[in-house]
């Protein structure tokens, strides 16, 4: 290989060996037993988590459906957790019973919604063992069978013409049920009370794919190999 210009082709090759080493620090368990992405990841997740808090603003929309009954049949996937999926009805207040792979549920929906929003909170605060004790099995389970039932009372909801109640159910779902479920066991950070870290973290990956960038620019420029923006002429 013929370089043509060895103090670029030197700066790239700095570049590039230093990229690789730093790289290879972050694949090493060096941040508190992790590994750079592991770390990065985990303070991404904790930090995302302090900005998911949606339960008072949920509490508030669900509360608007108090005394507003409903009546469904909720189709569940998966037929080991049809008898599971009822117990978080009949624990709700609402009447629930099952029929093949079918769980046939009546009552308040405000009074059904208040109890996923209640069990959402628990999990976003990982207090799982209060949602195990209430239905009797897995908490994590628990959450899925109500996202599942809530994702079918929504599409129900919505083919009857009840949108104000399938918007209800569906923010429910959203905004509790899976924040509640995704950052379960995960610990709370507020992003302004971690600037410092939040702005760290993006900075060196803005400077770090530049590092990359500008070692590749440097080598190919070291033996000769530019890009250069060609003018098409134009034929009379």
């Amino acid at each position: 290989m013929l370089v043509r210009n060895k103090k670029t082709f030197s700066m790239g090759g700095v570049l590039a060996i230093t990229f690789v080493g730093v790289l290879l620090i972050i694949f090493s368990p060096v941040f508190a037993g992790k590994s750079g992405l592991q770390y990065a990841a985990d303070s991404f997740n904790k930090l995302a988590k302090g900005s998911s808090y949606f339960i008072p603003k949920v509490t508030e929309s669900a509360g608007k459906m108090n005394g507003k009954t409903f009546e469904v049949k909720v189709k569940v996937d998966d037929k080991e957790q049809v008898e599971n999926t009822a117990k978080l009805f009949a624990t709700a207040g609402a009447k629930a019973s099952v029929d093949g792979s079918n769980v046939s549920v009546s009552g308040d929906l405000g009074g059904i919604l208040a109890s996923v929003i209640a069990d959402s909170d628990a999990m976003y605060h990982n207090d799982g063992a209060k949602v195990s004790g209430r239905y009797g099995y897995d908490e994590k389970q628990a959450m899925k069978n109500w996202w599942g039932a809530l994702a079918f009372i929504e599409k129900d909801m919505k083919k009857q013409k009840l949108l104000v109640e399938a918007k209800a159910v569906g923010e429910v779902n959203k905004k509790a049920v899976e924040p509640g479920y995704n950052f379960y066991k995960i610990e709370i950070h507020k992003v302004s009370e971690n600037v410092g870290k939040l702005s760290g973290l993006l900075v060196f990956y803005v400077l770090y794919t530049m590092w990359w960038g500008y070692a590749i620019f440097f080598l190919f420029d070291g033996i000769g190999l530019s890009m250069k923006k060609s003018k098409v002429k134009k034929e009379a």
